[in-house]
């Protein structure tokens, strides 16, 4: 249910779309097929036919869909050839969500060695908050997943349609005195949460998405009833997965796990035990992320 705050947010995103900073930023719309496929799933699960016209519409897309199911995490004896043996192996929650990813990537692509491996990260921190919703009793997963996986969309999106934004990632990457997004906004008077979260609205993303996206690095809200739970859920484990990803590409902990990360473990009431845990089981799946 949306509360005063996620209304807030909603209104605040709005006008920053209309008469903010962020109105000459071009926003890709959302691509033909993902609307397809969020209409397919719109009401449960897909009819299988209708997602194997989908899957099989781009050549790229029903071979990075195939690759999938032949990869080790599946183990099959015998590859597969064709889309719907694809499916049948992978199942259609991850198969909707590997072509979720697919078409994300084609529609925001962009060629920078400062996001050379955005992509494998975006996919991992998607696997890794929807294992930490399946923990959760009142948690979709599913939404999760969508969290996870356009939780930094807004970075491409500013690389692409902000002249000297490189420059930003590497300045607010490399100070020390204030935040990456603190940064983003002296030099560009918006960051990659609005620009994200104004992508999810655009894109038709449910709305408690698109508010986590414009929350994420505000973990203030935790402790804000005017924010709803759902919402403060989603933000407390994009900065956990964040965590997992980071342990498992080895990249140094970072600032806000050391600030926040307590917080964020005692909302979902997890200890670094679990944590713990959680880096070993999803191994794997973090493995198998590859990218054409």
């Amino acid at each position: 249910m949306q509360t005063d705050r996620d209304a807030h947010v909603e209104a605040e995103l709005e006008q920053a779309r209309t008469r903010g900073p962020v109105r000459d930023i071009v926003i890709p719309p959302c691509p033909e097929l993902l609307r397809q496929l969020q209409a397919a799933t719109a009401h449960g699960d897909p009819d299988p036919a209708e997602l194997e016209r989908i899957a099989s519409s781009d050549v790229a897309m029903a071979a990075a869909l195939i690759r999938q199911a032949n990869s080790p995490l599946y183990g099959l004896k015998q590859p597969v050839h064709t889309v719907g043996q694809a499916l049948t192996v992978l199942g259609q929650r991850p198969a909707v969500q590997l072509l979720t990813g697919f078409l994300t990537r084609q529609a925001l692509h962009v060629n920078s060695l400062v996001l050379a491996h955005f992509w494998e990260s975006s996919t991992r921190r998607a696997i890794a908050c929807e294992h930490i919703g399946l923990q959760l009793y009142d948690m979709d997963p599913g939404l999760a997943y969508s969290f996870g996986l356009f939780c930094h969309v807004g970075l491409p999106v500013l690389l692409r349609g902000v002249r000297g934004y490189a420059s930003t990632i590497a300045e607010a990457l490399a100070r020390k005195d204030r935040t990456f997004t603190e940064t983003e906004n002296a030099n560009h008077r918006t960051d990659h949460a609005v620009v994200g979260a104004i992508v999810a609205r655009t894109w038709w993303l449910p709305a408690a998405v698109a508010v986590a996206i414009r929350l994420h690095h505000d973990f203030t809200c935790l402790n804000d009833p005017r924010t709803s739970e759902t919402v403060r859920h989603l933000v407390a484990m994009g900065l956990i997965a964040d965590h997992l990803v980071q342990q498992h590409e080895g990249v140094p902990v970072a600032r806000d796990w050391l600030t926040y990360g307590p917080a964020c473990l005692s909302h979902l009431q997890v200890g670094e035990a679990e944590v713990e845990l959680w880096i070993d089981a999803l191994h794997p799946a973090f493995e198998a992320v590859s990218m054409p």
